[in-house]
C-alpha cells in the first residue's frame, strides 16, 4: 500500500510514496552490508568532517526542513526550526567527541598490556517516531555513524518526506552511499529486516507494544536493542520552589510539541500549601495559549499528528471524567468560527481530582492535557510520582537541600531535573527504566551502545 504524507492541520494529502518491494528492500540491506565494510575503516577525522558538513546543511536549510516537519506532523514552525538547529548540535557534538568517547581504555593487569577497544557492530535498524521527526533520528544517526556503524531507518509512516530528507542530508554531507538509508516499508516488514543476519542491532523509540515486538524478535536472534518507550513524567512543586518559574515552566513542559513528547510533564504533583494558587495560574496560562495553523508565528499549539492520536486522547479524557476527574478547562476538540476544525486540533486541557482508576492518573497522555494532584507530604509526592509503569523523566521544584536529595535518590526515572524542565541534551545520557525501556542515547553512554566492547590482552 502507498505511504501517505498528510497535513494534520487540514487533512490534505501532500504526497504519496510506494512502499519498497521485496527486491528493493533486499538491495538496500545488501548495500548497507557493503557500505559497512568501507565505512568502518574510515578514520574518525574523515567521519567527523562529513558529520560537520551535515550540521552545516541542517543549519543552512533549517527553514525549509522545518516547513516539511510542520506540514507532515503539525508542530509549530518555530519549534521545528529549533529542532533542525538541535540536530546540527548533536552532529557537531559527536564529530568533536566520538574519537575521545571511543578511545582505547588501558587497564592494568598481569599482562604486558591490556586494554578495551570499541569497534562498530554493523548495520543498525532504527525504528523511529513522528513526534520529533528529525531529532529522534539524528540523535541515533550521529553517534552510530561516528562509531563506524551504518544505519537503516524505518521512520513513522506519516513522515516519509522527513525520512527521505534525512537520508539526503547525510548523502550530501559526503557519507558513502548506503551508509544511511531510509526504508519506506510498512511495520509488518520490520521483522524481516531485523531477522536478516546482515542487520546487527536495533533501536526503537515508540509505543510499548512496538518495543515489545522489536525486542522479542531481536531476542530470538540474539541482537542488541535500545528501547525508549514513552513516559508519564511527574512534575513536583514544593512550597520552597520559585513559584512563578515553576508555573511558567509547567505550561511549556506540558504543551511542548503540542503535548506530544515522551518527556513532556504530564502529572503535576503540587503541595497543598500552594496547590490552589498553582491550579488557578496554570488554568489561566493554558487558556491564553493560541491554537491554530502551525505555520503561523503566533501559534502556540498546532494539531495532533494524526486523527488516531486525536481520537485516543479524546477517549482518555472522557474516560477520566467518567471515572470522576474534574475538568477545569478544555476537554473538547477545537472549533474555529463556531465550526469544528478540519484538522486534528484539541483544546489545552486541565484535569483535577483524578481517581486512581482514571487513565489520566498513570497512563501516558499524548496531547496538551495536564493532570493536577494535591499532596501533603514529600513522601506522598514521591509515592504518587512513582505510581506508574513508566520511568523516563521527572522534574522536582524545591529549594530545600534535603528534599532535593530525596527526589534525586527516590524518583524512579532515567533522569531527574531539579528546578528545570526535562530535556534531552547531546552531552547527557538519555533513556528510561521500567516500561519506558532500556539502554541510553546521547553522551558517552549513547555512542557505546552499538559497539563491540573488545578486551585485548597482550604478553
Amino acid at each position: 500500500m502507498p505511504i501517505s504524507s498528510i497535513n494534520p492541520a487540514t487533512g490534505e494529502v501532500l504526497q504519496t510514496f510506494d512502499a519498497l518491494t521485496g527486491q528493493q528492500l533486499e538491495q538496500k540491506i545488501t548495500r548497507a552490508a557493503e557500505s559497512f565494510r568501507m565505512h568502518r575503516l574510515i578514520s574518525f577525522a574523515d567521519r567527523a568532517e562529513k558529520m560537520m558538513r551535515a550540521a552545516e546543511i541542517l543549519e543552512s536549510e533549517k527553514h525549509e526542513l522545518a516547513r516539511t516537519m510542520t506540514l507532515e506532523m503539525g508542530k509549530p514552525l518555530n519549534a521545528a526550526v529549533q529542532e533542525a538547529e538541535k540536530c546540527a548540535w548533536v552532529c557537531r557534538y559527536y564529530a568533536e567527541n566520538a574519537e575521545r568517547h571511543l578511545a582505547d581504555e588501558i587497564i592494568e593487569t598481569n599482562a604486558t598490556k591490556s586494554y578495551v577497544r570499541f569497534q562498530p557492530l554493523g548495520a543498525v535498524l532504527a525504528v523511529m517516531p513522528w513526534n520529533f521527526p528529525f531529532w529522534q533520528v539524528f540523535r541515533f544517526a550521529a553517534p552510530a555513524l561516528m562509531a563506524g556503524n551504518v544505519g537503516l531507518l524505518k521512520h513513522a509512516s506519516n513522515v516519509p518526506q522527513c525520512a527521505l530528507a534525512i537520508e539526503d542530508i547525510l548523502r550530501r554531507a559526503g557519507f558513502v552511499e548506503g551508509t544511511f538509508q531510509t526504508l519506506l516499508i510498512d511495520s509488518d516488514a520490520v521483522q524481516k529486516v531485523l531477522e536478516d543476519e546482515r542487520v546487527a542491532a536495533a533501536t526503537l523509540t515508540g509505543s510499548e507494544p512496538a518495543g515489545r515486538s522489536v525486542a522479542s524478535i531481536a531476542g530470538r536472534h540474539i541482537k542488541k536493542t535500545v528501547l525508549e518507550l514513552g513516559g508519564s513524567d511527574p512534575f513536583i512543586v514544593m512550597p520552597s520552589a520559585n513559584f512563578a518559574d515553576a508555573v511558567s515552566t509547567a505550561v511549556k513542559a506540558r504543551t511542548i510539541n503540542n503535548g506530544q513528547s515522551c518527556i513532556a510533564a504530564k502529572r503535576f504533583i503540587v503541595h497543598e500549601q500552594i496547590y490552589d494558587r498553582f491550579e488557578t495560574e496554570i488554568v489561566t496560562a493554558m487558556n491564553e495559549l493560541s491554537v491554530g495553523d502551525p505555520l503561523e508565528e503566533k501559534t502556540d499549539i498546532g494539531p495532533l499528528a494524526t486523527d488516531q492520536i486525536l481520537n485516543d486522547l479524546e477517549g482518555q479524557v472522557k474516560l477520566s471524567i467518567a471515572a470522576g476527574a474534574r475538568i477545569l478547562t478544555g476537554g473538547q476538540r477545537v472549533k474555529f468560527d463556531g465550526k469544528l476544525a478540519r484538522g486534528n486540533f484539541y483544546q489545552p486541557t486541565v484535569l483535577a481530582d483524578i481517581p486512581h482508576e482514571a487513565p489520566a492518573y498513570r497512563d501516558e497522555i499524548f496531547g496538551p492535557v495536564a493532570s493536577l494532584f494535591r499532596i501533603i507530604t514529600i513522601d506522598e509526592a514521591i509515592e504518587l510520582a512513582n505510581a506508574t509503569t513508566f520511568g523516563l523523566g521527572s522534574a522536582a521544584w524545591t529549594n530545600d537541600a534535603q528534599e532535593r536529595e530525596r527526589f534525586i535518590n527516590q524518583l524512579e526515572a532515567g533522569c531527574v531535573f531539579i528546578n528545570g524542565m526535562v530535556a534531552s541534551d547531546p552531552r547527557l545520557p538519555f533513556g528510561g527504566i521500567k516500561n519506558s525501556g532500556y539502554g541510553r542515547e546521547l553522551g558517552e553512554f549513547g555512542i557505546r551502545e552499538f559497539v563491540n566492547v573488545k578486551t585485548v590482552w597482550i604478553k
